[in-house]
């Protein structure tokens, strides 16, 4: 799992959305479009971090923003449309996405990158 706070672990409430997903065979772009969305995600305001984690065919992803209104911006954006249009035509055979409001975060310790976790 690779969790990355734009900034420091946020306070709540804020939003997190959570996107599951399957790859089809036909990954053609798939690598720099995903790069490429995680940079454009960055210059949004409102977007907090994420966190990651998955394979070559399954994975499950988490942004994390401040409120509503940065997440409509972020669905807005001309990269992400265009993005999502392929993933649905070719890059996902299965994906869900969900958007929840998170009442409580509680962090401790610190988080310790681990061989194969």
């Amino acid at each position: 799992m690779i969790t990355h706070w734009h900034k420091a672990a946020p306070e709540a409430p804020f939003y997190a959305v959570i996107f599951i997903s399957q790859k089809s065979e036909d990954l053609e772009n798939y690598t720099e479009t995903d790069a490429e969305m995680m940079r454009e995600s960055h210059k949004v305001e409102g977007f907090l971090g994420y966190s990651s984690k998955g394979d070559e065919k399954t994975g499950i992803f988490i942004s994390y923003w401040r409120d509503q209104d940065a997440i409509e911006k972020w669905r807005q954006h001309q990269g992400h449309l265009k993005a999502k249009n392929q993933g649905a035509k070719r890059w996902y055979n299965y994906y869900h996405s969900m958007i929840c409001k998170v009442e409580q975060s509680v962090e401790f310790g610190k988080w310790l990158e681990m061989q194969g976790g």
